[in-house]
């Protein structure tokens, strides 16, 4: 009995140790890599066809695989000061929450969900070069894009049906908007938005051949145009001012750059003054002003709770739970159903974490974006440009979604805070231990 014990232990250690060498291997590590990307930005049409539970199940089998890929990597990576410090900040204020929370389970809950998606965020970012997070996550927006559009128009010209089921209405025969594999127009409109950024610069690394990046480009620029998404709108106009901001200072003198950086945040300052001056003919030139006097209406109310716990907040939860828990029963929508989220990715994080963990919040954006953008500005390499134009997408985006808190959102945020510090962070002059 104890040699068939130790005959077993020993087959069962073999088996692991051949598993972790396998995935650590590169075809199955870039493979994984395009899943996760899949998965999170397909995560509202996963959950519509396998329920919450088949959910959770997906994403704790790509957290187990992330977590042996890296056990099978880590002798090749380079860990000393990479992790942010102001993103283990902000984890551990947000396990802090948890108990001070009057909703402890649900609390505990959503801060794993967030510990998931942050632990894909770095495998990206750790188990993958820049380059070959990029390209994985071409292939994955590539596929979302063709199922989104492929579903459209099943329902919208072929059948001429709405798809309830996933959140479809079936308006692509009018011109839009269409909701695809996002559930909402918004959503479905940062998936596009984000692969356009991906598409253009695979293109400028040649990653892709020609013909692969004109047909994603147009695949992308197709569902931007039928989503009729005003805030990804204003999210296009950001990355267009960006992306010629990028192009000016890199093929700028380094003598001269500091003052074209000058020049540049005199502007953006002096668009965000006049934007918000003439904020009301801005919206209902572009359609948002209904929505926008929606979420002003939710912000009132949040804040309301908000002035209750100020400083230290209600509790984590990340996306909003779907239990009667309150404050978040509270918040009902016109329509008669409850919000999903703040609409707001920083009153949101005063909701749930307070004053301090908001600073913090903020605090890990802009370091990220600094780093981001002095990478992307001065480091030859085209690639680095990507993570400072999806950070730009993720800020303009989240003054009207969430999605920086939860989700795809989340991991796309925790990558690119990941590999701006692996140029820019301090801590890689420390000595080591």
């Amino acid at each position: 009995m104890s040699d068939g014990r130790v005959t077993r232990h020993v087959l069962a250690r073999r088996y692991l140790s051949a598993w972790i060498g396998f995935s650590a291997g590169g075809r199955f590590s870039q493979a994984l890599a395009t899943t996760i990307v899949l998965f999170a930005f397909g995560q509202p049409t996963v959950e519509r066809l396998v329920g919450t539970a088949g959910d959770w199940a997906v994403l704790v089998t790509l957290v187990v695989l992330a977590g042996l890929s890296l056990l099978g990597q880590r002798y090749r990576i380079e860990w000393h000061g990479v992790l942010p410090l102001s993103l283990l900040a902000f984890v551990g204020y947000c396990a802090l929450s948890v108990l001070w929370s009057q909703y402890s389970w649900v609390a505990l809950r959503g801060f794993v969900g967030t510990l998931c998606f942050i632990g894909l965020g770095l495998y990206l970012a750790l188990g993958r070069d820049l380059v070959q997070v990029i390209r994985a996550s071409g292939d994955a927006f590539r596929i979302l894009l063709v199922v989104a559009l492929g579903l459209e128009v099943l329902s919208g010209l072929v059948l001429d049906l709405p798809i309830p089921g996933l959140g479809i209405q079936g308006d692509i025969a009018y011109g839009g908007p269409i909701q695809g594999v996002g559930g909402t127009r918004n959503f479905m409109g940062f998936i596009a938005a984000t692969a356009l950024v991906t598409f253009v610069v695979e293109f400028l690394t040649r990653s892709v051949s020609t013909g692969r990046a004109v047909a994603s480009t147009a695949l992308a620029v197709i569902a931007l145009m039928l989503v009729q998404s005003p805030i990804t709108g204003l999210a296009m106009i950001a990355l267009a001012v960006v992306a010629l901001a990028l192009w000016s200072l890199r093929h700028a003198r380094p003598t001269t750059r500091p003052v074209v950086n000058s020049v540049l945040g005199a502007t953006v300052v002096l668009m965000a003054a006049v934007g918000i001056a003439a904020r009301q003919r801005v919206l209902a030139e572009i359609g948002a002003a209904g929505g926008t006097a929606t979420r002003l209406q939710l912000w009132s109310d949040i804040r309301t709770f908000i002035a209750q716990y100020p400083i230290q907040g209600w509790g984590w939860v990340g996306t909003w739970p779907h239990e009667p828990v309150v404050p978040y029963v509270t918040f009902i929508a016109p329509s008669g159903v409850r919000y999903p989220s703040g609409l707001n990715a920083f009153i949101d994080a005063w909701l749930q974490i307070g004053l301090a963990g908001t600073i913090i919040l903020g605090v890990a954006a802009l370091l990220a974006f600094a780093r981001a953008w002095v990478t992307a500005t001065t480091f030859p390499g085209v690639a680095y440009v990507w993570p400072a134009a999806v950070l730009v997408l993720l800020a303009v985006t989240s003054t009207a979604e969430s999605y920086l808190l939860h989700g795809a959102g989340l991991m796309l945020f925790t990558t690119v805070l990941v590999v701006a510090a692996r140029r820019r962070s301090w801590r890689r002059h420390l000595p080591r231990v």
